[in-house]
């Protein structure tokens, strides 16, 4: 993963730019490294933007009536909410995205769809 960061923040000042913006989703394992990465080299022109899914919040006009799930604590959650947040990071038009994917994750694969969908340039990795 730190290699694949580092090209991408290599090629992007070669191709002139001060530096890259590193957005993540919160979500642990790559999400969080990338944040750290990015937190890391602050200071050398790399800004981290964390996009949070709304978990608990109200769920969108678009949810079906009754889909939210319990936790075993007993909160609710609206299982769509990742869904909503990785349109919200493609909704945000990033130059390139990269993608680590591990085994079957969902979430990743419901990301890359969107950036697809999107034409948004991805580079893949399997985690």
């Amino acid at each position: 993963m730190d290699t694949a960061l580092t090209e991408v923040w290599h090629d992007a000042r070669q191709d002139g730019y001060s530096g890259i913006e590193v957005m993540e989703g919160t979500a642990p394992g790559a999400d969080r490294m990338c944040g750290d990465w990015a937190k890391a080299r602050f200071e050398q022109g790399v800004g981290h933007l964390p996009v949070e899914a709304d978990w608990e919040g109200p769920c969108a006009e678009t949810c079906p009536p009754g889909h939210r799930k319990t936790r075993r604590d007993g909160t609710e959650y609206c299982p769509l909410a990742g869904h909503r947040r990785n349109q919200n990071m493609v909704d945000h038009r990033p130059l390139i995205a990269l993608a680590f994917q591990v085994g079957d994750s969902t979430g990743t694969a419901d990301c890359l769809h969107r950036l697809t969908k999107a034409g948004i340039p991805t580079r893949r990795w399997a985690a």
